[in-house]
């Protein structure tokens, strides 16, 4: 595939990895207005957060397969057009169950597309033969904080509903100019990558070559727990333990998101510089050392800085995990590798609210801290195969 034929298709993937994140935020950051509007309790929010996750978990390994057989481009646009329609729905519910209903139809789309579109990705990082996956992943951050930044803007004067509409309709917009583009490409094809499937549709990966892959999930697990325990839990810290304006709360997200994003957008000259295991081992100790910060500091302005640092320290991790399960094996590594990784994302949200109900919500949040440091740990003791 040509060179000017790879950058568009990485400007077209950059796009919907940016809209991602910016859907997401745009939920997250109306978690404690939708929280007053069902009545629930930290420990029935944390509940029918389990939609979301169950919704994204079982859609990821069915997307890998909807991805080997129809292609990842196919599957991006047809997710991002799901995720789009189903944000508006958290806000139209008014009991605990019905909000965990419509979160599992948001999971749905959420988890769809981030296998999708971390698929072709995947495919580009390989043809481009440089480590550029941290940049897609980027482009998550920094709509991350975009949405959390709108979200701060219009909390005080927009109704859920009204906003999350709002978003709805950009991310349609989005996903129908970028989409048709998008669909114009061929996954690019590199000599180097595996195969992953053989022509009766199995595996061509040994077990070891599964393990592997089942690692570098692990990895994305504990690096993503945190992400998702910042992103559903951050604002409701801030306002609820210490006791600042829904505003100034919703900035918190933004600090960590854009933490995350300089640290994404650096991360490809970090790998070219430390290599894999080094920036894993480095990102998860910092990570580990922020979010104590994060979760403990007695102001709000150090809990900030905490929640800055814990976004460096995750920026690099699940990227550098989930391109390592693809190099392994393909749209099948992408997959569980992904299942795992947005696994953490979405349990752990539900996990530190049930923490929450026995301990209290600082004291969950150092959870985040505990699964920094084992990725650090694992990191290391996978530095062999994460050589490159």
């Amino acid at each position: 595939m040509p060179d000017r034929s790879l950058t568009r298709l990485r400007v077209i993937i950059t796009a919907f990895f940016a809209l991602d994140g910016f859907v997401f935020a745009g939920w997250v950051v109306r978690i404690p207005a939708i929280k007053h509007q069902t009545g629930a309790s930290a420990g029935a929010l944390g509940l029918a957060l389990l939609g979301v996750s169950a919704g994204a978990v079982i859609t990821m390994m069915l997307t890998g397969r909807l991805c080997r057989r129809f292609g990842s481009h196919q599957v991006s646009v047809v997710c991002g057009v799901l995720l789009s329609l189903s944000i508006v729905l958290p806000a139209l519910a008014r009991s605990v169950p019905i909000l965990g209903l419509f979160l599992l139809v948001f999971g749905v789309g959420y988890g769809g597309i981030n296998v999708a579109m971390n698929s072709a990705a995947v495919d580009l990082v390989a043809a481009l033969r440089r480590p550029v996956m941290p940049g897609f992943h980027a482009a998550y951050s920094l709509g991350g904080m975009f949405g959390a930044g709108l979200g701060g803007l219009v909390a005080g004067h927009l109704s859920p509903t009204r906003h999350l509409l709002g978003i709805a309709v950009i991310g349609l917009l989005v996903t129908g100019v970028a989409g048709r583009a998008l669909l114009r490409e061929d996954a690019p094809v590199s000599p180097d990558r595996p195969r992953d499937d053989a022509p009766g549709g199995r595996p061509l990966v040994d077990a070891r070559t599964r393990g592997l892959v089942l690692v570098f999930g692990l990895i994305a697990l504990c690096s993503s727990y945190g992400e998702g325990a910042l992103a559903d839990w951050g604002a409701l810290h801030l306002q609820q333990d210490l006791e600042t304006h829904p505003g100034t709360a919703a900035a918190g997200y933004s600090c960590f998101a854009l933490a995350m994003t300089i640290g994404r957008l650096s991360g490809t000259a970090l790998l070219e510089r430390l290599g894999r295991t080094r920036t894993l081992v480095l990102g998860g100790t910092t990570a580990s050392l922020g979010m104590l910060l994060g979760a403990l500091a007695p102001s709000v302005w150090l809990a900030l800085v905490g929640f800055a640092v814990t976004g460096l320290g995750l920026a690099n991790n699940f990227p550098v995990a989930v391109d390592r399960a693809g190099a392994l094996a393909g749209a099948s590594g992408v997959a569980v590798a992904s299942t795992l990784g947005y696994g953490g994302l979405l349990l752990g949200p539900p996990a530190i609210g049930f923490m929450a109900d026995w301990y209290s919500l600082p004291t969950a949040l150092t959870s985040v801290a505990a699964l920094a440091a084992a990725a650090a740990l694992i990191g290391f003791a996978t530095r062999r195969a994460a050589v490159g």
